[in-house]
C-alpha cells in the first residue's frame, strides 16, 4: 500500500509550526495594532477616533493601548529566532542577533510622539531603538536572502525548494529596500510634507510583511514539497 515519507518527527512538525506562528505574528502585527487602537477607542467612554487616526511608526503603538500587545509579540518574535538552529553555528549566532536585536526593539521605545520636550536619555533611548530596529531588519533580510536560500547536502534541490528560494530572495530584497527608505526618511523626520503619507509606518508595515511570508514559507505553510509515494510489496 501507498506510504507517505513525509516526516511526522513531532520535534520537525513542532518546529515548522513555531515557524508559521512567527510569521502570522509579523503578518498581523501592523493591522493589529492599527485596528486594535482604533477599536479601544470607538468602544471607550468617549465613542471617537484616535487622534491621529494613524501613528506615525509602528514603534509609536508602544504609547497607545495596544502597547503591551506590541511589546509582547516583539519579544515572542525574539524568543522564536534566539531558539532556531540551522545547518551550522552561522545560522545560530545569526538567530542570536536577529532576536537580540528584536528584544531591543521591544525593550527600548522610541521618543513619545505627543511629547514636546525630550530629556537627553529620552532621546539617547530613541537612537538606542532606531539602531536595534535596523540591525533586526538587516538580520531578517540576511536570514531570507542567504540562510533560508540554503539546502543540506544531503538532499536535493525540488522544484518546490527552487520556488521558495524566489520568495526569500523577494522577500529579502522588499526589506532592504524599506529599510533604505526609512533611513532616508529618518533624515526628513521634520518634514510636514510626508507627514499625510505615513511613509515609514508603510514601509515597516512593509518589512513586516515580507518577514511574515519569509517565514509562513520556511515553516511549509506555503510552496511545501509534495510527499513523494512509494509501493511496498507486502
Amino acid at each position: 500500500m501507498p506510504v507517505r515519507t513525509a516526516t511526522k518527527n513531532p520535534a520537525i512538525l513542532s518546529y515548522h509550526a513555531l515557524r508559521r506562528i512567527v510569521g502570522v505574528i509579523a503578518l498581523a502585527l501592523p493591522f493589529v495594532l492599527t485596528v486594535g487602537e482604533i477599536l479601544i477607542s470607538l468602544l471607550g467612554p468617549h465613542h471617537r477616533l484616535p487622534q491621529p487616526l494613524l501613528q506615525g511608526t509602528i514603534s509609536d503603538y508602544f504609547y497607545t493601548p495596544v502597547g503591551t500587545l506590541y511589546v509582547g509579540s516583539l519579544a515572542g518574535i525574539a524568543l522564536f529566532l534566539i531558539s532556531s538552529r540551522g545547518y551550522d553555528r552561522t545560522d545560530e549566532i545569526a538567530g542570536y542577533l536577529a532576536g537580540i536585536f528584536a528584544f531591543g526593539v521591544a525593550l527600548f521605545p522610541s521618543e513619545d510622539p505627543r511629547a514636546t520636550l525630550y530629556s537627553r536619555l529620552q532621546i539617547q533611548i530613541g537612537y538606542v531603538h532606531s539602531a536595534f530596529a535596523g540591525l533586526m531588519f538587516l538580520a531578517i533580510a540576511y536570514f531570507c536572502l542567504v540562510l533560508f536560500r540554503r539546502t543540506s547536502p544531503e538532499r536535493r534541490i525540488t522544484r518546490g525548494k527552487r520556488r521558495r528560494n524566489r520568495i526569500y530572495a523577494v522577500c529579502g530584497v522588499v526589506i532592504l529596500a524599506c529599510t533604505a527608505v526609512m533611513a532616508g526618511l529618518t533624515v526628513f523626520e521634520g518634514d510636514p510634507r510626508l507627514a499625510p503619507f505615513h511613509l515609514f509606518l508603510v514601509c515597516e508595515s512593509l518589512a513586516m510583511f515580507a518577514f511574515g511570508v519569509a517565514w509562513l514559507t520556511k515553516g511549509k505553510g506555503f510552496l511545501r514539497d509534495r510527499p513523494q509515494n512509494h509501493l511496498h510489496t507486502l
